[in-house]
């Protein structure tokens, strides 16, 4: 957690990301910050929530941390990258990336959102490395919808590959 530490403006921000990482490590059947909360031991999700809403940090230079982590201890010559996406089942439309559309997590036609995950793997370990959320056509040229989900002009409809 040292080599994150920096990326956090405030230390309780900073305080929470062990919790967050154990609980998304752990053996939870559903994870979300209610569930996260039950096994860490505290009683309200408010602090997990301010983490991942509203407080102040860089996930893209946390991700570059751990880019830098996994080459140290995974490194091989001959090592692979391992291109997955992975669509979470959604009953709304308002999250970001959300419309009906093909997901493994179903095996079918579902509304869902969508990410596309990279992960590094050696005869060492695996670790995910990177991630980036699928932006449907339906969104890129949807300019209202856009600014209500607060989503940036520089982000474009790309193909999942």
């Amino acid at each position: 957690m040292q080599r994150i530490a920096g990326r956090f403006a405030r230390v309780e921000p900073r305080r929470r990301v062990p919790d967050l990482v154990l609980g998304l490590l752990s053996d939870l059947p559903r994870k979300n910050c209610w569930t996260i909360t039950e096994h860490i031991g505290d009683t309200t999700p408010d602090g997990l929530q301010h983490l991942l809403g509203r407080a102040k940090w860089d996930a893209d230079l946390v991700c570059d941390d751990l880019r830098g982590y996994v080459l140290e201890h995974l490194a091989d010559e001959q090592a692979v990258l391992v291109v997955d996406e992975t669509g979470d089942l959604k009953k709304g439309t308002h999250t970001v990336g959300v419309q009906r559309q093909y997901t493994g997590t179903a095996g079918r036609i579902e509304n869902a959102q969508v990410a596309v995950y990279l992960t590094y793997t050696s005869r060492h370990g695996h670790a995910g490395i990177d991630r980036a959320l699928y932006l449907p056509k339906s969104w890129t040229g949807d300019v209202e919808r856009r600014e209500q989900a607060a989503v940036p002009d520089e982000v474009g409809f790309t193909t999942k590959p």
